[in-house]
């Protein structure tokens, strides 16, 4: 994955603040409401042309379609793309209700209140009910058309804009249907590698099209909270060292240096006490077969983990892409604070091992935002001036 020489470059996870006109598209498609096809076609058009070239204006050198081409979130957007499954609304559930662990409980009356206000965009009420998942025949990858299109558009929007690359986000094995009934496959681990095996058709497009691949994995870190306790710190690796197998099987046989791997806990801007520590998962996370690791080191329950990489060394040709920005707050980082990440980081793992990355993005998916989109872009605007500090010192 080496893309320059001289300077720290800079990226981010992927997920920006969708414009107005493109929400309003992706609610009716969210709803069941009809809408005039072509129009879309044209408003995501317009779209994707518009957030690569405020990208590049801003200062980002490797550059995504903000995640604009996907329904729902970063990863129920899947849903769309396989087939063997089905959402039943017979025994609908809270998302929230879903994803509550310790921290939730721990924090209840926060949680009361941030889950009906924060964020939510376009949609009304934000603790939206959502089906069951069912695995009802063999899953299979059906997306095609959808995954052709946003990655023509990515293409002809970076080659305009003359950035220093692209890339697309996706979902990992692990981040996909968390929460399901099978119906089909005789146990967890069969129904996991058929996941595996349908997501390389998605990530092997990306990679054939020279665009880099972002494999999204929240739930990966994130279910610890929810998991532990009462399961044990050694049933929750051992749950996680089963995802990573099934993720270096979807990879397998793809050039790493194309593969970026995002580990995050969860983008959620609450208080995260119960997240597991970087230390007892960045093995885990290394054994991926993948030239970069998207990791948080931004937000303050986590950015002392910097430490680590004092003790763990990072595999031969392989890169960091620490977050320097954070998605959980709206005050905007210093350039000189970025830098000063950059640098102490850099000290560590190398300064050509080092791209100047986000925590998470800045909109889990149309509905859901973590900052105010002119934040987002002054965020970003910090980023690489932060980067250009780093390099100044570093080169």
């Amino acid at each position: 994955m080496a893309l320059s020489a001289d300077r720290i470059l800079t990226t981010h996870v992927g997920s920006l603040v969708r414009p107005p006109d493109l929400v309003a598209f992706l609610r009716k498609q969210e709803v069941g409401e009809d809408y005039d096809p072509a129009a879309f076609a044209a408003c995501l058009e317009r779209s994707v042309a518009d957030v690569v070239r405020e990208q590049a204006s801003v200062g980002v050198d490797i550059v995504s379609d903000g995640e604009f081409g996907k329904t729902i979130s970063w990863s129920r957007y899947i849903l769309d793309r396989l087939g063997g499954i089905e959402e039943r609304f017979g025994e609908a559930v809270s998302f929230v209700a879903s994803v509550a662990g310790k921290d939730r409980r721990e924090f209840k009356d926060f949680y009361e209140e941030y889950e009906a206000t924060n964020g939510f965009v376009g949609m009304g009420k934000s603790d939206k009910k959502i089906g069951t998942w069912f695995v009802t025949g063999p899953i299979k990858y059906t997306g095609q058309s959808a995954i052709a299109r946003d990655i023509t558009a990515l293409k002809r929007e970076a080659a305009k804009a003359n950035v220093s690359g692209a890339f697309l986000p996706v979902v990992a094995p692990a981040s996909v249907l968390p929460h399901r009934v099978d119906e089909f496959y005789k146990n967890e681990e069969e129904a996991l590698f058929a996941i595996a095996e349908a997501l390389r058709e998605e990530y092997r497009a990306i990679v054939d099209a020279g665009l880099f691949c972002q494999i999204d994995d929240a739930f990966l870190a994130s279910n610890y909270d929810v998991m532990v306790p009462p399961m044990s710190l050694e049933s929750y690796r051992k749950w996680a060292s089963l995802r990573i197998d099934a993720l270096n099987h979807a990879i397998e046989g793809l050039p790493a240096d194309r593969i970026r791997y995002h580990l995050c806990w969860g983008s959620w801007n609450g208080p995260h006490t119960n997240d597991v520590a970087m230390k007892d998962i960045v093995d885990l996370m290394l054994r991926v077969n993948a030239g970069a690791y998207a990791i948080e080191m931004a937000n303050p329950r986590h950015e002392h983990e910097w430490k680590v990489w004092q003790s763990v060394k990072l595999p031969e040709g392989r890169k960091l892409i620490p977050g320097v920005i954070t998605h959980a707050t709206n005050v905007v980082e210093h350039p000189e604070l970025v830098a000063e990440r950059l640098v102490r980081l850099a000290r560590l793992v190398g300064r050509d091992n080092v791209i100047a990355g986000t925590d998470c993005g800045f909109a889990q998916g149309p509905f859901t935002r973590r900052v105010h989109p002119s934040i987002q872009w002054a965020k970003l605007r910090a980023l690489a001036e932060g980067a250009r500090l780093a390099s100044a010192e570093l080169f």
